[in-house]
């Protein structure tokens, strides 16, 4: 049984016409196809919509269905047709306007991944793109025609590349402007199409780009090549190439930001005497001085040795290394008696530490 046009609508029994027809707009924008190609309902959600907007929008039609429902129009030899006036798209157009092309159209975006390394998005890198894409057919050089063959105005059309005519609607009579199915929109065609892309003026081909990687550059981040996507028809603009950078992890390093966060283990010996210690850097590593206690889960910070700031030159972030103190295992009877002297020797002033319970337990979660 089909649903109450009111309901459908969303408007209360009472509303006017204004309200009538913005509710429908509305509705019916939402249930565009361009916007639903992902629900199959779609179509048959905008008839119910336009169904009831012609129902609530004559008042004869209205009066009828306030009286008696659905049947009472079924009776009266109302009921709509919709298959009459096309798809659900022809049906759209009729209420909002539009029509066909008016040029040729422009070609379509093209998108490609592309794999880097950290250190390829640290530095900045020129990399080899491959990609497939329609071009500009060599042989008929983009007009369809084969060479040495005339391209005349279509008969159909005359040469406006659209074609007119008046269709039925739940809306009245409108007049539906389509593109025209012979030249397809050009208002020209060629007397004798090109062998090479049956008349189409494009082909799929192999394209190579080198893509400049700036430095700084994040996972996920798109770099938009404008003019290197999908030719236009018969001239028309070219789509764009969307580049999806893809930072592969590495294994020193995990990226904060711009900060870089690396681990350094430490012989507990070491961290309870001090010493010098070496840092992995994106330059190379680098030598730092470790103060004797250093404690599990210090960090480290060396200033501007991090990710360079994407698009402002000379910025830098940090890197941050986190001391992970290592204690030995598997120690031999020697180093046992040696352990147990240094443990006999220990007093509080030794083991001591100047934070409270919240900061250790912030320290060893990374918070």
């Amino acid at each position: 049984m089909p649903r109450d046009a009111y309901e459908v609508l969303g408007v209360p029994r009472d509303a006017d016409e204004v309200q009538v027809k913005k509710a429908f707009r509305k509705l019916a924008r939402e249930l565009h196809p361009d916007v639903n190609a992902h629900d199959p309902q779609a179509e048959e959600k905008f008839k119910e919509a336009a169904e009831a907007y012609e129902i609530l929008s004559d008042a004869e039609r209205r009066q009828v269905y306030d009286r008696y429902g659905h049947e009472g129009l079924r009776n009266g030899g109302r009921a709509p047709n919709f298959d009459a006036f096309g798809s659900v798209s022809d049906l759209f157009e009729a209420f909002f306007g539009g029509g066909g092309r008016t040029g040729p159209a422009p070609g379509g975006d093209v998108a490609v991944a592309l794999d880097v390394s950290l250190a390829d998005a640290a530095r900045g890198a020129a990399i080899d793109v491959s990609y497939e894409a329609v071009d500009r057919c060599e042989r008929c050089h983009g007009n369809g025609a084969e060479p040495g063959t005339p391209i005349v105005t279509c008969e159909r059309c005359g040469g406006n590349g659209v074609l007119r005519g008046v269709s039925r609607t739940p809306f009245g009579q409108v007049m539906r402007t389509v593109d025209c199915d012979v030249c397809g929109g050009d208002g020209k065609r060629p007397t004798e199409p090109c062998e090479r892309c049956d008349g189409r003026g494009r082909e799929v081909s192999e394209r190579t780009l080198r893509v400049d990687v700036p430095a700084g550059i994040a996972d996920g981040q798109r770099i938009r090549l404008s003019g290197h996507g999908h030719a236009g028809e018969a001239g028309a603009q070219s789509g764009d190439l969307y580049v999806l950078v893809n930072v592969a992890e590495d294994e020193r390093f995990v990226r904060d930001g711009d900060d870089l966060v690396t681990v350094v283990d430490v012989p507990a010996t070491v961290a309870a005497l001090g010493a010098r210690i070496s840092v992995p850097t994106l330059d190379g590593a680098q030598e730092v001085g470790l103060d004797a206690g250093t404690q599990p889960g210090e960090t480290i910070t060396l200033r501007g040795q991090g990710m360079p700031v994407l698009r402002r030159p000379g910025r830098r972030g940090d890197l941050r290394a986190i001391v992970n103190v290592v204690i030995p295992r598997k120690l031999s009877r020697e180093q046992r008696e040696i352990v147990e002297q240094l443990a006999a020797t220990l007093h509080e002033d030794n083991l001591r530490q100047d934070e409270g319970l919240v900061s250790k337990l912030k320290r060893a979660l990374r918070v």
